[in-house]
């Protein structure tokens, strides 16, 4: 294909599976890759994004880093989604719980996603739209975490573009029933149904906005392994 490999990944068209699972922190989709694939190949590390291919329990997978924010995760999403062919893109990452009774290390699974980004407005729609997931990947998340025992909750999540904000009104997204803040899922989201695509988010909760409860950087790169769990089960049953 004339647009591979992209400026920012380095792959071949054919080295990247039909099924990606994404991390902020690339070092997480390493860890992701030497813990639950075999086989594994790296197909990428431009800009140090790093990128595996492998297999899991014999059905191929990837795993890739996608960078923080919005902007990056667009690019990346994009280019999977437009230039290698993946059906389907699970996002495992941080997210901070603006819920009492969701507390850290629970699960999140991003039904829709709210933002303050002005990612869609280079679509140039009529209208305000309402990022979500897809409903199959969602619906096969509830029942692994149901399955395993993990503490989950589904629905709505806001991807912030500002890390550090003067005021970031959270109590307004609490009123509205907002789970959990992250920076990405709103694009991802976006990038799929654009491209008649699936996506899926699934969070752990790193901080708490409310009570300042947090974890280390170190802890969120090699211990969040039960979003990990959930992907991988998601992921499976995408390639059978």
């Amino acid at each position: 294909m004339a647009n591979i490999p992209t400026p920012h990944i380095g792959a071949q068209y054919g080295e990247i599976a039909d099924t990606v699972i994404m991390a902020g922190d690339p070092l997480r989709a390493k860890f992701m890759a030497e813990h639950f694939l075999t086989e594994a190949k790296e197909f990428n590390h431009v800009r140090g994004m790093l990128g595996y291919t492998g297999y899991h329990q014999g059905h191929r997978i990837s795993v890739m880093g996608h960078g923080m924010g919005i902007p990056s995760i667009a690019i990346y999403t994009y280019e999977l989604y437009n230039f290698y062919g993946v059906k389907t893109i699970i996002r495992v990452g941080s997210t901070g719980s603006l819920r009492e009774d969701l507390h850290i290390g629970d699960l999140v699974i991003a039904q829709g996603a709210c933002t303050d980004s002005n990612y869609a407005a280079h679509f140039e729609l009529p209208g305000t739209y309402a990022p979500i997931a897809d409903f199959s990947l969602l619906a096969h998340a509830v029942e692994a975490c149901e399955r395993l025992g993990y503490r989950y909750k589904v629905g709505n999540v806001l991807s912030s573009d500002v890390f550090y904000a003067e005021d970031k009104h959270y109590d307004r997204w609490i009123n509205m029933g907002v789970l959990a803040v992250e920076m990405e899922a709103a694009a991802l989201y976006m990038n799929a149904a654009r491209a008649d695509k699936r996506a899926l988010m699934i969070g752990t909760v790193s901080d708490h906005i409310i009570t300042g409860e947090e974890t280390t950087a170190e802890e969120r790169q090699t211990t969040f392994t039960k979003m990990m769990d959930v992907a991988f089960d998601i992921a499976l049953a995408s390639e059978k």
